[in-house]
C-alpha cells in the first residue's frame, strides 16, 4: 500500500530517515564512496522539506519511500529508496508506477550514481532515457535520466 507521508512529523520523519540510511549505506558501497552526501541528511532536513515523500507501507513496516518535487513544468524524482529487507520485491517499481500516474507531467526526471546498476535498470524499464553524466564534488559519478511523455490530445 503506497501513503502519503506527515515528514513534518517528527516520528514519521524518523521513519523516513532510517528508511534513507539502510538504503543509502547500500548505494554507497555500489558507487564505492567514501564519503556520500545523502548519508549525512539529518533528522531536521526531513522535518523541514517542502517535497513530497511517499511510502511503501508492507508488513505494517515502511518499506520504501520516494521523494517528489513536483510543479507545472516537471516531477522530480528526488530520491526513491528501499529497506534492504524488502529488496527484490517489485517494491521500487510499483512507487515508480504510482509516480508516473500520479502526477500530470510531461518530463520526469531522476537522478543516480553512474555505477547504481540496479536503479538506472530500474529507469530504463520505465523508459527514462540517458541524457547527461557529470562528477561530483564528492568524487562520484552522476547520470540523469529523463522521461517525456508526449501530449496526446
Amino acid at each position: 500500500m503506497i501513503e502519503k507521508l506527515q515528514n513534518n512529523d517528527l516520528k514519521v520523519a524518523e521513519k523516513i530517515r532510517a528508511v534513507y540510511q539502510v538504503s543509502y549505506k547500500v548505494e554507497a558501497e555500489l558507487l564505492k564512496a567514501v564519503d556520500f552526501p545523502p548519508l549525512r541528511r539529518v533528522i531536521e532536513d526531513y522535518i523541514n522539506c517542502s517535497n513530497q515523500f511517499f511510502g511503501f507501507i508492507k508488513e505494517n513496516k515502511l518499506a520504501a519511500v520516494v521523494e517528489i518535487i513536483h510543479n507545472k513544468e516537471f516531477t522530480h524524482i528526488r530520491s526513491l529508496v528501499v529497506d534492504p529487507v524488502f529488496f527484490k520485491q517489485g517494491i521500487a517499481s510499483k512507487l515508480m508506477e504510482f509516480v508516473l500516474d500520479t502526477f500530470d507531467s510531461s518530463l520526469f526526471v531522476v537522478e543516480t550514481g553512474v555505477d547504481n546498476g540496479p536503479a538506472s535498470a530500474l529507469y530504463k524499464k520505465f523508459h527514462f532515457k540517458e541524457v547527461k553524466q557529470w562528477n561530483t564534488d564528492h568524487g562520484i559519478r552522476k547520470v540523469k535520466f529523463e522521461r517525456i511523455i508526449n501530449d496526446k490530445t
